[in-house]
């Protein structure tokens, strides 16, 4: 068969998604090349900008490397602009190269629609990317610092008063964070909290308009409760430095207006000749063909198709990823044979946060809202993360939105957060270390001999001369607490032990009568023979002196304590320990929230060991990609 070369422009939502279902379809089937065709070498997390433009996560935890993405697939990755598409002779020039292609899928995007509005490119600020997530951050910290200086009260209420303008979800979430943004703000700059104005401004009658009123009216009284000036009827009609200006006349002194009134088509597709409605939007059938082109096919916000007369497919997420399955099936059904399959719009539902203590939601018809609607939000991206087959980013992100943010901005506040100190756990972290060193060493010497030995200084040598004979290494009887298993061992033949079974029916029944009965059928399966006990019995010597160790010296303290607490619960159960150690488990799970990263080996040996580990697995991230010459 001949070679069939799939082109993908953009690695926005759509763009990723088609390229792993084409990847995994044609993963051992040489005959098909696959490249995917982006200006950068990363997947930015379109819905997460408003967490980095309001300094809740830094810009790494919505940019995702597209090598990462893409390890041990077929997708040739190339960092580059595409200049133009010649649909005859099928190549698609960019700055840098030239491509040839079979199948080409168009999944470049949208950009920000200022609707002509003047001023909106000189002085607003758009949230479409991590660059200008990170311009809007540094403008507004850059803001309430000037602010805080200023001595003239008109221009100190300009500068801490924020605007947004659109009440979609993008405005409602970034307005939302900007108003659990500002206690930091304030305190850092020694401002009243009071003193940050905050508006939402609308040129509808309604917000949140992709929402049901019931929901979308629950949102507003969060908003309105929380301070936060909502303005509908409010069209915006000029933008000024200093100033906006409404349709009505009335004018909002602010130097920062944030723009997330609308959308339309990538520019860039306007060099690419082909028929266009509304909003730029390119025309594409039921298999998200495009209109008039063969072997073309446009996903994501970029495409225009009517599910229903004068209703196009929406511009969200779950689109994206709808129509780059409908356009990759077309693609393997025109190389492979099969049916295509139409387009149909299957949403689960809208959902939309205000900061993170609040959010509402619709799903399948099912109203939510609070800290259930948020908590869903937040799986809804692990879902997806999961979708694209990104554990490395699936683990990032919880880490990125439930351990390492500040100021309770996160859905559990600072319940589980990593920033809190671990200092004062290292003398927790010696006693319980030295438990299972002690626990160990007795096991080792013999209880005689340790007790001896370490009855006072001058008989410490005693443990250079050798092991007790009730040492759990050189003895062959059975130590631990079951009548069975020293029955059965202390001293006694195979042919005992045979006839101790043969009576018994069971030999590993007489477990000690104390044990809960389903821990009783667990010891019968891990120790099923006498030999197999003590092999256990000796291992456990050694198991616990190194679980001594590493959590003493704070090394691989969350493994470590995770088994402390495993053995502990087995330990108590069995009775190989009392009661009175019981302390230990909750001492256990306590460190396992990086106490080793204070004064411990893990502060070293976790960051090298996630460093070295992920460029053997991934290899090293670059700036640029351009795999089809290599």
């Amino acid at each position: 068969m001949a070679e069939k070369n799939i082109v993908i422009i953009g690695a926005g939502y759509a763009g990723v998604h088609a390229a792993k279902r084409l990847a995994k379809k044609y993963k051992k089937d040489p005959s098909v090349s696959i490249t995917l065709i982006d200006r950068d070498s990363y997947h930015t997390m379109m819905t997460s900008l408003h967490e980095v433009a309001a300094h809740r996560v830094e810009p790494d935890a919505v940019q995702f490397d597209l090598r990462r993405l893409f390890n041990r697939t077929k997708v040739k990755l190339v960092t580059d602009v595409v200049e133009h598409v010649d649909h005859k002779n099928k190549v698609i020039t960019t700055k840098q190269s030239t491509f040839n292609y079979d199948y080409l899928i168009l999944g470049m995007g949208a950009e920000p629609n200022d609707f002509g509005t003047p001023g909106v490119s000189e002085h607003g600020f758009t949230l479409w990317s991590v660059e200008d997530a990170v311009k809007l951050r540094q403008h507004i910290e850059k803001s309430v610092a000037r602010a805080s200086r200023e001595h003239d009260l008109e221009v100190r209420r300009a500068l801490l008063t924020f605007t947004v303008c659109g009440s979609g979800f993008t405005g409602v979430e970034m307005i939302g964070e900007l108003m659990e943004w500002r206690k930091r703000l304030a305190k850092d700059n020694k401002l009243d909290e009071s003193e940050i104005t905050l508006n939402l401004v609308e040129a509808a009658p309604t917000i949140l308009n992709m929402l049901d009123r019931k929901s979308a009216e629950k949102a507003e009284r969060y908003m309105k409760k929380k301070g936060i000036n909502i303005l509908v009827n409010s069209p915006i009609v000029e933008v000024k430095a200093e100033e906006i200006v409404l349709k009505s006349g009335e004018i909002i002194p602010t130097h920062t207006l944030i723009w997330t009134a609308g959308i339309k088509a990538n520019s860039d597709a306007e060099n690419y000749n082909m028929e266009s409605a509304r909003a730029g939007r390119l025309k594409v059938n039921e298999y998200m063909e495009a209109e008039g082109l063969d072997d073309v096919y446009v996903v994501g916000d970029l495409a225009y198709y009517e599910e229903e007369e004068g209703t196009p497919t929406p511009q969200i997420v779950e689109a994206a990823e709808l129509t780059a399955e409908t356009a990759a099936h077309a693609v393997i059904s025109e190389i492979s044979g099969g049916e295509k399959k139409a387009y149909k719009g299957k949403y689960h539902g809208f959902m939309v946060s205000i900061g993170t203590r609040y959010g509402v939601a619709n799903l399948m018809g099912m109203r939510v809202s609070g800290w259930l609607a948020n908590f869903i939000k937040y799986m809804v991206d692990l879902v997806y993360l999961f979708g694209i087959g990104s554990g490395y980013y699936m683990f990032h992100y919880i880490f990125d939105e439930f351990f390492h943010s500040k100021d309770k901005r996160n859905v559990f506040r600072n319940l589980v957060n990593r920033y809190g100190n671990v200092l004062w756990s290292i003398p927790l972290r010696i006693f319980v270390g030295g438990f299972w060193i002690v626990e160990g060493a007795t096991k080792l010497w013999g209880e005689g001999t340790w007790e001896k030995a370490t009855s006072s200084w001058s008989n410490v040598p005693l443990l250079f001369k050798g092991l007790g004979e009730d040492s759990w290494i050189v003895s062959d009887s059975v130590k631990m607490p079951f009548e069975w298993l020293q029955t059965a061992t202390s001293g006694a033949t195979e042919a005992t032990a045979a006839a101790s079974e043969a009576a018994s029916g069971d030999w590993a029944t007489p477990i000690l009568s104390s044990m809960p009965s389903w821990f009783e059928w667990i010891m019968k399966i891990m120790l099923p023979t006498p030999e197999m006990a003590i092999f256990m019995q000796k291992m456990m010597v050694f198991i616990e002196l190194a679980m001594g160790l590493a959590i003493l010296f704070g090394l691989f303290t969350w493994l470590a304590n995770l088994a402390s607490s495993g053995f502990l619960v087995m330990f108590t159960l069995t009775a190989m320990l009392g009661w009175d150690k019981v302390w230990a488990l909750p001492a256990s799970i306590a460190l396992m929230n990086g106490s080793g990263r204070t004064f411990g080996l893990d502060y070293w040996v976790v960051p090298f060991l996630q460093e070295k580990v992920g460029d053997w697995w991934y290899g090293k991230e670059r700036g640029i990609y351009r795999d089809h010459q290599e």
